[in-house]
């Protein structure tokens, strides 16, 4: 236990960003482990938790929380594909009986993990986006907090679980396990193809599914109004797919690194063309259009090689 006010220093610097929209779980736990003991898992983290080829889409609005609807307790086993293990409490909708001691263990949970020189990870510290606990203040009853956006804040125990979107899910590292390259890549390959393959739970198109909801958005219901929500889908899923790309390269997994240098390269093109043109214009929204379906028949042949 430490003192009556325990902190970290906890930065998103070194973690690489290619859009400003890396999707903010993946982006606070590697954050989290380039400012800890466990620096050397971080530049893997991203794609050996599978997070680097998953693709959630909004068929309807392209809302942005598509990106963040599925199995929240699926995190403990896909992040521990590293060969880290992780700590995991939640606490959802519905289960109002267990909320303040879900809360309780969580705090605990929090405290122990920044005593051990690891920050926290944690849902909706950042308004609807995963955050970064850095440290906690006993007498006052807080955490001090470091918000996907770089800006930091404090959230008071009796809140955590209970701010915009009222749900419990803090993840900690907890050590490691002897894991081989090897294995870490072959796992790497299962999680991956599962995802694309759509077997993993989500109320939307989920996996190689979102292009063609994404495709379809972009070329028949894109407005003025939605024109951020495609920005965000595609700098969030742009940025992670560069992880997916450097993970097979730096494995030696040539073939693989090809195909996900084409499907990142794809999609940042498409956002950048989001960033500096007119989406009014029926060739702006076709160019648009020719990456994704780039990016997806690319994707196509990494799945049919890692299946």
């Amino acid at each position: 236990r430490g003192t009556d006010m325990t902190k970290l220093n906890v930065t998103f610097d070194g973690i690489t960003d290619t859009t400003g929209y890396l999707f903010s779980l993946a982006k606070c736990v590697a954050a989290v482990l380039k400012n800890s003991e466990y620096e050397s898992y971080a530049e893997d983290i991203i794609a050996a938790s599978g997070f680097a080829f998953r693709m959630w889409a909004d068929p309807k609005q392209l809302c942005p929380s598509a990106a963040s609807i599925w199995e929240f307790k699926k995190q403990k086993q896909w992040f521990e594909n590293s060969g880290l293990v992780c700590g995991y409490t939640e606490r959802l909708w519905g289960e109002d009986a267990v909320e303040e001691a879900r809360r309780c263990a969580a705090v605990e949970q929090i405290r122990a993990s920044i005593d051990s020189g690891c920050g926290a990870v944690a849902w909706d510290i950042s308004g609807c986006e995963w955050g970064i606990l850095t440290g906690y203040d006993d007498e006052a009853a807080c955490f001090d907090t470091l918000k996907i956006d770089g800006s930091r804040s404090q959230v008071p125990y009796e809140k955590l679980g209970k701010l915009e979107l009222p749900i419990l899910s803090v993840l900690t590292i907890l050590g490691k396990q002897e894991k081989a390259a090897a294995d870490i890549v072959a796992e790497t390959k299962r999680t991956a193809a599962s995802h694309l393959k759509g077997e993993e739970w989500c109320e939307n198109a989920a996996g190689l599914a979102a292009y063609e909801a994404l495709i379809s958005f972009v070329r028949d219901k894109l407005t003025a109004d939605t024109a951020w929500n495609l920005e965000y889908y595609l700098g969030t899923y742009g940025a992670l797919k560069w992880y997916a790309w450097m993970f097979f390269e730096r494995y030696g997994e040539t073939e693989l690194a090809g195909l996900y240098r084409t499907v990142y390269e794809a999609w940042k093109k498409a956002f950048d063309i989001k960033q500096s043109q007119d989406l009014t214009r029926e060739d702006v929204r076709a160019e648009i259009l020719q990456c994704l379906r780039t990016a997806e028949q690319a994707e196509q042949e990494a799945l049919r090689q890692m299946a």
